[in-house]
């Protein structure tokens, strides 16, 4: 996602491909900031990245309740369809992960703390 909030790429990615994923996009995109949460794993990776020959500089953004947001989120994203639009949010089942969602929302959570 850029400063412009346009999102220009959106995956999952386990996490064994990771870092290669990272050089792919910097390939493609003027990377410039890594934004993760500051929760699980968070020193891992920050360890992780800050041992690439070209570290990405790291924002680290409170990563609490995004979870929680992200499936509100996939719903917006992706209304349900049919009679699953019958079944209370809180009560249907998102099919597939949804970290992806969860690094929209970190970013936007940077975004916004730039121009608070």
């Amino acid at each position: 996602m850029g400063l412009d909030r346009i999102l220009y790429h959106q995956q999952v990615t386990p996490a064994a491909e990771v870092l290669e994923q990272i050089q792919t996009l910097r390939e493609k995109f003027p990377v410039s900031i890594v934004v993760m949460g500051n929760q699980t794993s968070a020193d891992h990776w920050q360890q992780q990245l800050t041992a690439l020959t070209d570290p990405p500089r790291l924002m680290l953004v409170d990563e609490r309740y995004t979870s929680l947001e992200a499936r509100s989120r996939f719903w917006e994203m992706y209304p349900p369809k049919g009679l699953m639009r019958l079944i209370p949010e809180s009560l249907r089942t998102i099919p597939r992960p949804i970290d992806d969602i969860v690094a929209i929302l970190l970013i936007e959570r940077y975004l916004n703390r730039l121009t608070e």
